[in-house]
């Protein structure tokens, strides 16, 4: 298959399908990552963002990821980007790509980024034609999708499980690349935090470890 995984910012394919994403190369299969934005002045200096982007490379080629593709929209800006805009980069990449199956946030992550991403991203996967992604799952991502306010957006109940029982140690280590982001526990972006929600999701499961996920589309 072909996958086409989004990622608002770098580093949030790993916090949420990392596991995945190396199961998913390791079997065979095609993995692309899309990463929408960039940051940049005041928020980071250029050479900061090379670094970034430098760790991102690095971490998807140990998980196997046979393409990376950056996008370069503002980081913490995609509400002032047009719509249409976003969509038509989007819908050009499934088109290039022709994913079977997608990965993209959740719709009510509080970073404005994931949730302009999670609609640009249904956008460009519309099942108006014959070809389309026939499969949608959305990842939960530490410090965003738990950070949403309950009952007032909609929560993350995952109803779909892929077992990272043999690839967790991957996921760690990919994580870890990301050294500018990698924070000390008990800080939810830690390697001890991301470890704890793999093994939860896991358990839920009766599985050593695993990686949740919303199911938006599934053409069977």
């Amino acid at each position: 298959m072909n996958i086409l995984v989004v990622a608002p910012h770098p580093d949030d394919e790993v916090l949420g399908c990392g596991g995945t994403i190396a199961r998913l190369a390791k079997e065979k299969h095609h993995v692309h990552v899309a990463i929408i934005t960039k940051a940049g002045p005041p928020y980071m200096t250029e050479e900061q963002v090379e670094r970034g982007r430098s760790h991102a490379l690095q971490a998807h080629k140990f998980l196997g990821v046979k393409n990376t593709i950056f996008c370069d929209f503002p980081a913490a800006g995609l509400d002032k980007v047009p719509h249409s805009e976003l969509n038509k980069k989007l819908g050009a990449l499934v088109d290039d790509i022709n994913p079977d199956m997608m990965f993209i946030p959740f719709s009510s992550d509080i970073h404005l980024d994931h949730q302009h991403t999670f609609l640009s991203a249904l956008v460009a996967a519309r099942p108006n034609r014959h070809v389309y992604p026939k499969k949608i799952y959305a990842y939960e991502t530490l410090s965003e999708t738990n950070w949403n306010a309950p009952y007032l957006t909609s929560a993350f109940h995952p109803n779909a499980f892929f077992d990272i029982s043999d690839y967790l140690e991957m996921k760690l280590k990919a994580f870890g690349m990301h050294v500018d982001q990698v924070k000390e526990f008990p800080h939810e972006r830690s390697l001890e935090a991301l470890k704890a929600l793999a093994t939860l999701r896991g358990s839920t499961v009766h599985r050593a470890a695993a990686e949740a996920f919303f199911i938006v589309r599934d053409v069977i």
